[in-house]
């Protein structure tokens, strides 16, 4: 067939990846991209668009766009719809794709095929990357690629693409362009075809689709059981869809699955033959572990083993790192007090932006160490297996066990949990999923964590202190349940939704994706400390030294400073909690950004004290109350811990939250709410202690 692509040689085109989720995609994205990629949101929603350049043999450009993992074309959720309309052309700034390459996991290539078939309706050139041919091989299973072409009458390129067999013959299929089947390969009951083909009519005359187009819409229409509930479809089509169910449910044909059986039908003729089971095949290294690693105790066991032992490492392996960072800005700090003459200046670098960066910098090595962990965990395919054991939990309150992978997300950031929401059909458990992910422990809570447990427990060894970390992520974990479970009950009442989910097979991790990750991480964390939390030190460095009043004291002074007439309004409301006006200056000032707190703390106790850029552990010892009493008092450091793992305390999130609900109200809800449970636990926390005679 002469190539599509090489008839418009002066035309960029434009090529869609698209396939289920855990099928490869993002790993064939890049291959074929070679990260010449960049992330935006598509015009209108906040779903990431992904686009990619991808150069030819001839040195032609092409355009790849990576499309939303989904299952299935009929629009349920933000993801699926953006993939819908996409390869209907209806995406603004987003042309329709030349070629469309259908990823397919070779190891659960029947199921995979229901959206091939789908996408094959629409009358799009389509290739077929059948990928991860290695786990099918281990499986005992093998496929008849040549078969499989001529069944299906598209192009088969078989991949491993995580070790980059088969890129180049995916790059020659795209170049030779990709095929459609003339005609339709699978056949629904006799009635149904007919009332789609009065569907078709109709979308056809009335809203002047082609032919293929109008088919693949008629078919999703008369399936989608919540087509009606959609107040965005023309009232019209609804009636049309209604009356051609009516005389389905008469004719005794049930219109929801009729068409999905078709298509299984005819999938499992295409794969007779195609797909061969070797004989005597043993248990697959998959199923001997999953037979513990999902186990309804063991499974549990083996999670929190996995985050104890991730958070003993935060703390043995990147104390190494932290000493160096540490001393190399105590170094910065004192050429800056040498080279530069006595004054505000000075100041301003030692105090203001060097013990304000500083303080954040020197807890990158924890974070990386956690998004290490995180990427291991997703890329091995252990994350799924931790949302179905937790499945057991969320089913109880209410949450669906696909809400869990959002939340899991939230220990790294809060933001891309809740855009992870968006795979997640129902509205109402999705907005539930949203308003409870920044409960989850995030690393920007690390930096104050680390530093409270170090106050609190300064000669304990790194596997107590990991004890502890781990007892405040479950604390979240709980919390953001908890609270989950409360809303389904009162404000988004809906039913618990049927929770089925795909276990990848165990995958040997890409060590070099983690270290890209880690790397985009680490440059994402360092442009925050080296913008955002750089402007707030200088802003609350002269926040806290002005109006200037040189005859007092320097703590006084700090006292009368902005900042500190701030902090001493808001003293009578925290004191309750064990917090002084000083600790309420990092409560504002972490506002923006939870981590800031401890460079705000930083910039206090520099000032107030005069200390070394390491020495804010220290500083807290020995910070008091007016009448002599310790401040950072055991009880008073679990109190804040309390807070914070409670509290909103990131501008950024709720900005995220507004952009996924599209209103103030819940974003404005959540930090009403959020702040009262983390006002009320810490109160309880504090004063519950000292009523047992507790420090």
């Amino acid at each position: 067939m002469t190539s599509q692509l090489i008839k418009k040689e002066n035309k960029v085109l434009t090529v869609a990846l698209l396939g289920n989720p855990n099928s490869g995609k993002s790993t064939v994205f890049n291959a074929l991209t070679k990260l010449r990629q960049k992330v935006a949101n598509y015009p209108g929603v906040t779903v990431e668009k992904k686009l990619g350049r991808m150069v030819l043999s001839d040195e032609r450009i092409v355009n790849v766009i990576d499309l939303p993992g989904t299952y299935s074309l009929a629009v349920r959720s933000p993801d699926e719809k953006v993939a819908h309309d996409v390869l209907m052309g209806r995406m603004k700034d987003t042309c329709r794709p030349d070629v469309v390459v259908c990823i397919v996991d070779a190891s659960n290539v029947e199921r995979n095929l229901f959206l091939v078939s789908q996408i094959l309706d629409l009358g799009l050139p389509v290739i077929i990357a059948l990928n991860m041919m290695d786990e099918m091989a281990l499986e005992g299973r093998e496929i008849d690629v040549k078969r499989l072409a001529a069944a299906l009458g598209v192009p088969v390129v078989p991949m491993v693409a995580s070790k980059g067999k088969g890129v180049d013959e995916l790059k020659r299929a795209i170049v030779e362009g990709g095929h459609c089947p003339p005609q339709r390969r699978w056949v629904m009951p006799e009635l149904m075809e007919k009332e789609v083909e009065k569907l078709v009519a109709w979308l056809i005359e009335k809203k002047g689709f082609d032919r293929k187009e109008a088919f693949s819409e008629a078919v999703i229409g008369i399936s989608k059981a919540n087509i009606d509930k959609d107040s965005s479809v023309d009232l019209h089509w609804i009636k049309q869809i209604q009356d051609a169910r009516g005389k389905l449910v008469q004719a005794g044909i049930d219109w929801r699955s009729a068409a999905i059986e078709a298509r299984y039908a005819a999938i499992h003729q295409t794969l007779d033959g195609v797909v061969k089971q070797r004989p005597n095949q043993k248990t697959t290294i998959t199923q001997r572990l999953d037979a513990i690693l999902t186990h309804k105790i063991l499974g549990w066991l083996f999670f929190i083993a996995v985050m104890a032992g991730m958070f003993y490492t935060i703390f043995s392996v990147a104390s190494y790192p932290m000493d160096w960072i540490d001393k190399g800005f105590s170094f910065l700090a004192e050429i800056t007090r040498t080279r530069f003459p006595e004054g505000d200046l000075r100041d301003l670098l030692v105090d203001g932006v060097i013990a304000g960066v500083g303080g954040v910098v020197v807890f990158l090595p924890q974070i990386l160490i956690l998004f290490f962990f995180i990427c291991l965990l997703q890329d091995t395919g252990y994350m799924a297996r931790a949302a179905f054991i937790m499945d057991r939990l969320m089913s109880r309150v209410g949450l669906h066990g696909k809400s869990f992978i959002p939340l899991l997300s939230s220990f790294a950031c809060a933001i891309p949990g809740i855009m992870a929401t968006r795979s997640i059909e129902s509205p109402k458990d999705r907005l539930v999923t949203i308003l409870v992910a920044p409960l989850m422990t995030c690393s920007a809570r690390l930096p104050v964590f680390t530093l409270m447990i170090a106050v609190l427990m300064p000669g304990t060894s790194a596997l107590q202190k990991a004890g502890i970390m781990l007892t405040l992520y479950l604390l979240g974990i709980v919390g953001a349940i908890g609270v989950a479970w409360v809303f389904k009950k009162t404000l988004l009442r809906s039913p618990t939704p049927p929770f089925i989910m795909e276990l990848p097979p165990y995958r040997c991790p890409s060590i070099k994706g983690i270290f890209l990750h880690m790397w985009e991480r680490s440059g994402l964390f360092l442009k925050k400390a080296g913008t955002v939390i750089f402007a707030l030190s200088i802003l609350l460095w002269a926040l806290m030294t002005y109006p200037k009043q040189d005859q007092l004291i320097s703590g006084e002074a700090l006292k009368h400073s902005f900042a500190g007439k701030v902090g001493v309004m808001l003293e009578p409301a925290i004191k309750p909690l064990g917090y002084d006006w000083r600790i309420g200056i990092g409560l504002i000032g972490s506002f923006a950004a939870r981590e800031v707190f401890v460079s705000t703390m930083s910039i206090v106790f520099n000032i107030d004290e005069d200390m070394e850029i390491g020495s804010l552990r220290d500083a807290f010892l020995k910070a008091k109350w007016p009448d002599g009493r310790p401040l950072f008092t055991p009880l008073a450091c679990v109190s804040l811990m309390i807070f914070y793992i409670f509290a909103m305390q990131c501008v950024s999130t709720l900005a995220v939250v507004r952009r996924e609900t599209n209103s103030w109200r819940w974003p404005l809800f959540q930090l009403v709410y959020m702040t009262v449970l983390a006002y009320m636990l810490a109160l309880i926390v504090f004063q519950g202690g000292r009523w047992l005679g507790w420090q």
